[in-house]
């Protein structure tokens, strides 16, 4: 069904823009000042801060479980606080069977209400230039590398790995197997220093879980601006939050941690499945995200 949304304040890090939109079938076909000859159903946004829906990171969502606890999940931690999508990964102890975990994975997603793009995480001791071409070939937006020792991060052939994943050029992404802070602060250092050294795409630091991934590393992956982002011609995924008087010097980073209170609509292309007390639960609505290019768009 196609409708407009009326004189959006739409927030895009940290300006407005106050714009209307045309949705149909699920994206947004047109933004405009106005659209006073289109007699579709009109929605009033002037009273709310609209905001891209956000992608969470979630290595380990419970796909084991009961369909209960999955909707439980999916509800209260994703699509109630504005997420319409979500990063996980297909953990891979062994070369040869990277292809059936990535399939084990998306199968374990066929009832997801949520979109979700699908990474691998490995062993620094796995990765190897045939393991990244493997990876190239799937569409696989990043590598999750584990490690917990510079002897570990040192071992693997870096200059074969950055042959190995041109053109593509999926970022890496640390998983450091510490949990002593300095430790891993240490870590975390080396591990900066050794991907500039080798001019490898990477995240510099591990992403929190279950929290909105950043726009830059979103980027990086290639998952924005198809993920995101309000643009004409991309996905209808937003979030409206009520407004206030002391609204003007909010930045896009802090809805997720400061005004959670109040979102009020959340819509997941096109479908408002959130309304202040209403809610809607579709199971298998979700789909994979596929990055034909990573890092193509930059912020």
């Amino acid at each position: 069904m196609a409708y407009i949304i009326e004189n959006a304040n739409i927030l895009k890090q940290q300006t407005f823009q106050k714009a209307s939109l045309l949705v149909e079938k699920g994206k947004i076909t047109g933004i405009r000042d106005s659209f006073p000859r289109y007699s579709f159903m009109k929605m009033n946004a002037e009273d709310y801060i609209m905001a891209p829906a956000q992608v969470m990171y979630d290595p380990a969502p419970p796909l084991d479980r009961p369909f209960s606890e999955q909707k439980s999940y999916f509800i209260n931690e994703m699509l109630m606080k504005g997420m319409t999508s979500f990063l996980t990964f297909a953990e891979v102890q062994q070369e040869s069977r990277l292809f059936s975990r990535i399939k084990t994975v998306k199968s374990s997603l066929i009832s997801s209400p949520a979109d979700y793009v699908i990474a691998v995480k490995v062993p620094a001791r796995l990765l190897s230039p045939s393991f990244i071409r493997k990876c190239r070939t799937e569409k696989i937006p990043a590598v999750f590398v584990e490690a917990g020792s510079k002897e570990e991060l040192s071992a693997v052939p870096w200059g074969w790995i950055r042959e190995a994943v041109f053109p593509y050029n999926c970022p890496l992404v640390p998983i450091f197997k510490t949990a002593d802070e300095k430790e891993k602060k240490a870590l975390q250092h080396f591990w900066k220093q050794l991907m500039l050294k080798e001019k490898l795409a990477h995240i510099g630091e591990e992403l929190q879980e279950r929290e909105p991934v950043a726009r830059e590393h979103l980027a990086m992956m290639g998952i924005w601006p198809h993920k995101g982002d309000i643009r004409q011609g991309g996905e209808a995924s937003y979030n409206l939050y009520v407004k206030d008087g002391g609204d003007r010097n909010i930045e896009e980073s802090e809805l997720f941690h400061y005004y959670s209170h109040r979102l009020a609509i959340t819509a997941h292309k096109g479908t408002i499945i959130r309304a202040g007390g209403y809610f809607r639960f579709c199971p298998g609505y979700g789909e994979r995200v596929i990055i034909k290019i990573p890092a193509f768009f930059t912020v």
